[in-house]
């Protein structure tokens, strides 16, 4: 069975930073592309970015520079951590798992699993 286990979220302030980590379970972990989403309230899927299963990563125009993903393999763990936050960045985050070939990964659609999510609130 497979689970994706997300912890860090919490309340920052402007301009704060935070680690939000994912940890998977029952698959291959270098098999797999983890991905970001997060969803604000009344709102659809944000793609935030990608950790490549190749060591490649991609990070969208509204979180570059920002955002920095990273994994590690030993713990099966990929970190996303956000700095420099805006309110406009409170939502709800989502790591999810692909094995997908593909090199865009931005659509939710290609992401066989996913994480409970976390919530993330950056207050003004």
């Amino acid at each position: 069975q497979v689970q994706l286990v997300e912890s860090g979220g919490g309340l920052v302030q402007t301009g704060g930073s935070l680690r939000v980590s994912c940890t998977a379970s029952g698959l291959s972990f270098s098999d797999y592309s983890m991905g970001w989403f997060r969803q604000a309230p009344g709102k659809e899927h944000e793609f935030v970015g990608v950790s490549r299963r190749d060591g490649t990563t991609y990070y969208p125009d509204s979180v570059k520079g920002r955002f920095t993903f990273s994994r590690d393999s030993a713990k099966n763990t990929v970190y996303l951590q956000m700095s420099s936050l805006k309110p406009d960045d409170t939502a709800v985050y989502y790591c999810a798992a692909t094995n997908s070939a593909l090199t865009e990964l931005r659509s939710p659609g290609l992401y066989a699993y996913w994480g409970q999510g976390t919530q993330v609130t950056v207050s003004s």
